[in-house]
């Protein structure tokens, strides 16, 4: 297993890999190291490198934060080439996210700001305890969401709302995140990482091909039309039903097996 400075890598139920992010002391703030292993770690779900994993937890340490966002004491004093060799490692990481085939689960327990909400709506669905505070706040540091900010949260709530809270850059509650659709559930803390790896546990219990096939279908329909998204969806179950794994389930059920 490898080893890394900033976050741990378990395996807390067969096939599901739970990720901390490991700087509690600056509520796991990432910084460009923990930025290179967050994409180390994503990138490693193609290959296999860190084992066979159909399903990914994401947390952070301690009860304080999920994540702060961006490390901005880190960026303080960079220069313009020192930030964009820096915005390097930010993009590589949070394209290896978008396009990490398996289903990312976030347990959100605690505090959510910048980068670490736009960490959350890069993954396929979220649990958080029931006070979590989330924000946008970049535009009161003179910048604005540039992982993807902009865009999923007007997406996922609307234009008006995303406008609305990027443009303030007033904090929402767990509340609103759950009625805005950011976040799926919410929950007391001492229930959120149980929940959330009980429902990877779900997930990476069926076949690998179909986990995957069901992630990309839903998310390349909703980039397209319903005529052409229907058409993704039947060239992907066709395909699907012609493999072992529909064989092997439907043979299961006839025999009261799973």
């Amino acid at each position: 297993m490898a080893d890394f400075k900033h976050l741990t890598f378990e395996i807390s139920e067969p096939n599901v890999a739970l990720v901390t992010m490991n700087r509690p002391e600056v509520m796991n703030a990432v910084n460009t190291v923990l930025a290179g292993e967050l994409r180390n770690v994503f990138l490693a779900m193609e290959t296999g490198a860190l084992g066979d994993i159909n399903c990914l937890v994401l947390t952070g340490a301690g009860e304080r934060a999920f994540s702060a966002g961006g490390d901005l004491k880190e960026r303080n004093g960079m220069s313009n080439e020192q930030w964009q060799s820096q915005r390097v490692v930010f993009r590589e990481y949070s394209r290896a996210q978008e396009a990490c085939p398996i289903p990312i689960i976030c347990a959100v327990n605690g505090l959510a700001m910048g980068g670490g909400l736009e960490m959350i709506m890069r993954s396929d669905f979220a649990y958080a305890v029931d006070d979590t505070k989330f924000g946008l706040p970049e535009i009161r540091h003179g910048f604005f969401p540039g992982s993807g900010g902009t865009q999923r949260f007007s997406r996922l709530t609307s234009e008006a709302r995303a406008k609305e809270i990027i443009l303030s850059g007033e904090n929402f509650s767990a509340e609103e995140a759950a009625e805005w659709g950011v976040i799926n559930r919410l929950l007391p803390r001492d229930e959120l990482l149980p929940a959330s790896i009980a429902i990877a546990a779900k997930i990476a219990a069926h076949p690998t091909e179909v986990v995957r096939t069901v992630k990309q279908v839903i998310h390349d329909g909703l980039q397209t039309d319903l005529v052409s998204g229907l058409k993704i969806e039947a060239e992907n179950h066709d395909r699907i039903s012609s493999s072992e794994s529909r064989l092997k389930g439907i043979a299961a059920f006839n025999e009261r097996k799973k």
